[in-house]
């Protein structure tokens, strides 16, 4: 109860006006309810009863009786209308800004923290939770007009008549007795059905997001059987909220009618005794039976405390987390292309080391390839590149900057990433390559020509105004790693980093990228995950990665005779290629690769060929 009534502080702090007012108004229906008890006693005494003793009753009189519980109903109804107006505002409000808050928090957290926490339950933090935490905000103005209503009611009770009204009061003990136990049992019910929520929106989530390995698989049995077994706990939960609040809530809704039934029977014999006139006894009874509701009324609101604290709590637990990255004043000017220093750099997954002592330089205008194989950690280093997540020791500096202390925004006005796992939004091909910056189409044209993309966007019905539908399903693999390449190329960044972000595309569309990008080189310095030797050998330099740490770098010639790691890594991929086509032509790959010596002769046929094309 503490806790639910702090969290009812909070939205009153927040929101002080809209709530004063909801509550004048709830206090005006409270008073109203009041009067009509008072009106129907006055109505009964001046109309019902002389109408029965004389048979007749001067117009006038009748008029004033209807006028005055026509009236009364009239300011109640507008109490009622602007009570539920204001307390729809003051709810709808601090569930906005609960879900604002939440979301802001998610973009300050660094990805190491989205890491650690299923998307579903990020997804129920935002929606349920925020809703829940709110929930009891739309009866609260009622509920403390009620309170109005129920002190104005014992007040009108005692002036009438004091014995009705200490009958009538004994049965709130009863009622708030009621609550406490009511609250007892409902409390981690409630608070079980609010997880599972959670829980049920993450299964649902993970299904939806691996669609592909779902259907491809045939797991979809398999997936409905996990939904459903958690959705039945769901029901089950739900049903166990259901069943107590069907188990009281009769009984909250007889306490009243059992107060009017003794006020009544004790009513009937004190109106015998001639100590009561029957106008009072309408009016004391009258009062009762209008209390049945506001005690409903209080009844909602402490029936959602339970998962309003759930709600607030696992909605704070987002608000409170830590390790949200700081910012610096720094700014990364200039438009020419930026020097890139990496110095010592570590990086751990909890008690897994990912990158040790990680240093390499990329000088400015150069393109470097990132080599290494499988778990090296090159998406790793190339979210530290992009501050995606800080690193444990070490820095990475743009221009002598180190990255921690550049500005909020500064860092993505002056890098761009286009990494290995393409996400498009259901949008225009212009809304996903300009994502709301006010880019002219000439600039979009022209990211698109060097993404090697121009020709199957005019080919497109509507050209950039073609809806690509969500997650670009209705493009290729290449075609959407095109145009997320485009989308870090428009914003003209001074580095760009590619994180094998060509992958899908046909080698030769992916040596003309390549080729552009070089052209392109007063415009970028470019860091470049790559695995293709026709990509690798484009490079000016390269890093190569093995076990988290920088094994060796230079230039591709010379590491491959150098270094035995990368030349038997880079040629394994030949191997691949060679094979490939040699099954193609119905040869048998080992009479074309028996020996090293002509792996060494392929790899002096691909370098004579780029050579040829560059020059």
């Amino acid at each position: 109860m503490r806790q639910g009534l702090a969290v009812l502080w909070v939205s009153i702090r927040a929101e002080p006006v809209v709530f004063t007012f909801a509550v004048l108004a709830s206090g005006v229906y409270g008073l109203m309810t009041v009067a009509s008890a008072w009106a129907l006693g006055w109505a009964t005494e001046h109309v019902v009863l002389p109408s029965f003793a004389d048979g007749d009753v001067a117009g006038g009189t009748v008029a004033a009786g209807v006028a005055l519980i026509i009236g009364v109903a009239l300011v109640k109804a507008g109490g009622v209308a602007f009570r539920r107006f204001l307390a729809g505002v003051m709810q709808y409000r601090m569930q906005a800004r609960s879900r604002r808050e939440v979301t802001r928090q998610y973009l300050r957290l660094p990805l190491a923290w989205h890491h650690r926490h299923p998307t579903g339950q990020l997804l129920s933090n935002a929606s349920a939770d925020a809703e829940a935490a709110w929930a009891p905000l739309a009866p609260l103005p009622m509920a403390v007009g009620v309170v109005v209503m129920l002190v104005a009611a014992a007040v009108a009770m005692v002036l009438a008549d004091p014995v009705l009204a200490l009958v009538g009061f004994l049965i709130f003990p009863a009622i708030a007795l009621l609550n406490m136990v009511y609250q007892r049992r409902l409390s981690p019910l409630a608070a079980r059905a609010q997880q599972l929520r959670a829980e049920v929106s993450e299964i649902a989530h993970e299904s939806f997001d691996g669609a592909l390995v779902v259907k491809t698989l045939g797991r979809e049995d398999l997936e409905a059987a996990r939904f459903q077994a958690k959705a039945h706990e769901l029901r089950d939960a739900n049903i166990a909220v259901g069943r107590v609040r069907g188990l009281f809530d009769p009984m909250l809704e007889a306490l009243p009618t059992l107060g009017v039934l003794a006020v009544l029977l004790f009513g009937a014999m004190r109106l015998e005794s001639g100590a009561v006139t029957a106008g009072t006894l309408v009016q004391v009874a009258y009062l009762f039976t209008l209390l049945a509701f506001p005690i409903r009324a209080l009844g909602w609101v402490l029936a959602e405390l339970p998962r309003s604290v759930v709600g607030w709590s696992r909605v704070q637990a987002v608000l409170e987390a830590t390790g949200s990255m700081s910012y610096g004043t720094a700014v990364i000017d200039g438009d020419s292309p930026a020097r890139l220093e990496v110095s010592g750099l570590a990086y751990s997954y909890g008690d897994a080391p990912v990158l040790r002592d990680v240093t390499f330089e990329v000088p400015a205008g150069r393109t470097v390839a990132l080599v290494g194989p499988t778990g090296s950690g090159k998406s790793t280093l190339v979210q530290a590149l992009v501050r995606l997540v800080d690193p444990d020791e070490g820095s990475v500096r743009v221009d002598g900057v180190d990255l921690r202390e550049v500005e909020r925004g500064g860092i993505s006005r002056a890098v761009a990433l286009a990494p290995q796992h393409t996400f498009l939004f259901d949008d225009t091909v212009r809304g996903n390559i300009t994502l709301g910056l006010p880019v002219p189409d000439e600039d979009v044209w022209a990211a698109l020509r060097l993404a090697q993309a121009d020709g199957f966007v005019s080919a497109l019905p509507a050209g950039l105004d073609t809806k690509v539908g969500e997650r670009g399903t209705s493009l290729s693999g290449g075609q959407r790693q095109r145009i997320a390449l485009a989308r870090a190329v428009v914003r003209r960044p001074r580095l760009l980093v590619l994180d094998d972000a060509t992958s899908s595309v046909d080698p030769q569309v992916e040596a003309k990228i390549l080729y552009g990008l070089r052209d392109a080189a007063e415009a970028s310095t470019v860091v470049v995950v790559a695995y293709r030797m026709a990509t690798i050998a484009l490079a000016d330099e390269v890093v190569y990665l093995e076990h988290g740490r920088v094994a060796d770098r230079g230039p591709h010639e010379e590491l491959i005779t150098r270094c035995e790691g990368y030349r038997n890594l880079v040629t394994a991929y030949e191997r691949e290629e060679a094979e490939r086509a040699a099954l193609n032509q119905d040869q048998e790959p080992d009479d074309e690769l028996d020996e090293l010596d002509e792996l060494d002769e392929l790899q002096d046929l691909q370098d004579d060929d780029i050579e040829g094309v560059s020059a």
